[in-house]
């Protein structure tokens, strides 16, 4: 059997059907796909955890709650355009390799958060400041349509079968280094700056961050190679490639499609209820004082990323299903118990609540990136996973803050939160029970994959 490609002695090979991957090659497709995810989700993290102030900046003075509604609604409209951006680059990805694609979405999303930090305040330009942050939003949105399904394939067409489950969990671990990142700065920049400084400068500096860090990251992956699976892929006849992968996708891969919808969306509400809108509900909903409330979510962030490589072997070792279940089970039964620890108020309360929220969360951060790219063939993995991961998103994760806050402002109800994740646990559980086991057996459409 030929090599999966003669570019570079370092690249993996192929034999008897087997493909053999070099471990620093593998530790190094990890990082850059981690680092991107970070970048990725520092930006997430910095807006979320600022969000009161960017809306005393960017939009008109009046009403907090619709202010707060405002800047959530520039945060939900990124995720519209998601999808338009998954189903290009998506196949994108599939004819001209993952490689090249996931450094074209490192530059734009680069470039959309450092032009937040650029923006001219709404008391400085009125109804073109909300414009351009909606501007710089829509090209971030863009770019993430690629980021998160690519990342995850290029992690799992590199990591050998026994060991996805652990390789694929330091991809999440990077989401949540770059949210802890973001949260740092923006509770650092809370308790040193007064919050006129805080509203007429400070806000813009961890934006402004991400241009180096998008540098660093574009120089990571542009030194790698084609995964192991793409690269045998390239090596079939012209004609055995699929000439519109978007057809293949809706005509043949529809069931796969809507079990990673329904997976996505118990993985993403969850995550962006905790990780997004809890530091905004106790602030806003319960007058929590700001800078203990940052402070609580930095401690559950870190716990969960102690946490996330252990729980990711653990995937490779019982499976991802039993381990997404336990997930779902989880948040059935105790986001109500947790929500109410959480609204008694006192730091230890709070701290109980939102631990046992993200404990939870780790089934689904461990699991996830390892269980969705195996959904998929390989020919039309990278544009699958993006059709049907940027849809659940868009729909249902990313509205999250924005839909949670609506309800409370209408119903007055504040267990709203709960029963929200309650009734998406419900979701992921129905698609746990139709998927199959992944865990230890070859991706779809590729060769076992072993270590060298």
């Amino acid at each position: 059997m030929a090599t999966a490609t003669a570019a570079v002695p370092s690249v993996p090979t192929r034999s008897r059907e087997v493909t053999a991957t070099e471990p620093a090659l593998v530790r190094r497709a990890v990082k850059a796909a981690a680092l991107g995810n970070a970048m990725e989700w520092f930006d997430f993290g910095v807006y979320s955890y600022i969000a009161v102030t960017l809306g005393k900046v960017f939009f008109p003075s009046g009403n907090p709650t619709a202010q707060l509604l405002s800047t959530f609604g520039a945060f939900a409209a990124a995720f519209l355009v998601r999808p338009l951006g998954g189903m290009v680059f998506g196949p994108l990805g599939d004819r001209i390799g993952r490689q090249k694609v996931l450094a074209v979405t490192m530059i734009m999303m680069a470039a959309g958060t450092f032009a937040i930090g650029l923006i001219p305040s709404y008391a400085t330009i009125g109804v073109g400041a909300p414009l351009l942050l909606l501007l710089a939003r829509l090209v971030q949105g863009f770019s993430t349509g690629g980021e998160y399904a690519g990342a995850s394939t290029f992690i799992a067409e590199y990591a050998p079968d026994k060991r996805r489950g652990f390789l694929g969990s330091w991809l999440e671990f990077g989401t949540l280094a770059g949210y802890i990142g973001g949260a740092g700065l923006v509770t650092l920049m809370t308790a040193l700056l007064s919050p006129h400084d805080l509203v007429t400068w400070g806000w813009r500096v961890p934006f402004l961050i991400a241009g180096p860090m998008g540098v660093i990251g574009l120089y990571l992956r542009m030194r790698l190679e084609e995964t192991p699976a793409f690269a045998a892929e390239i090596e079939k006849a012209e004609s055995d490639r699929p000439k519109i992968p978007l057809r293949e996708m809706i005509t043949t891969q529809w069931k796969a499609l809507l079990l990673c919808v329904g997976l996505v969306l118990v993985f993403n509400v969850t995550d962006y209820m905790l990780l997004s809108y809890m530091p905004s509900y106790l602030t806003s909903e319960l007058h929590y004082d700001e800078t203990h409330g940052l402070l609580v979510v930095l401690a559950v962030m870190t716990l969960m990323m102690i946490v996330q490589p252990f729980a990711g072997a653990l995937t490779d070792r019982v499976g991802r299903r039993p381990v997404i279940a336990a997930g779902c089970a989880g948040f059935l039964a105790l986001s109500v118990p947790a929500l109410l620890l959480i609204r008694q108020g006192s730091l230890a309360a709070v701290g109980l609540g939102m631990g046992a929220l993200g404990l939870l969360l780790v089934c689904f951060t461990a699991a996830m990136p390892s269980a969705l790219p195996a959904l998929f063939p390989t020919r039309v993995r990278y544009g699958s996973l993006s059709i049907g991961f940027n849809i659940s998103v868009s729909l249902f994760g990313g509205t999250t803050p924005l839909v949670v806050t609506a309800l409370i402002s209408t119903t007055g109800n504040m267990m709203m939160p709960a029963y929200y994740m309650m009734a998406a646990a419900v979701i992921g559980g129905i698609a746990v029970w139709f998927m199959n086991e992944s865990a230890g057996r070859p991706l779809p459409g590729s060769a076992p994959s072993v270590e060298r």
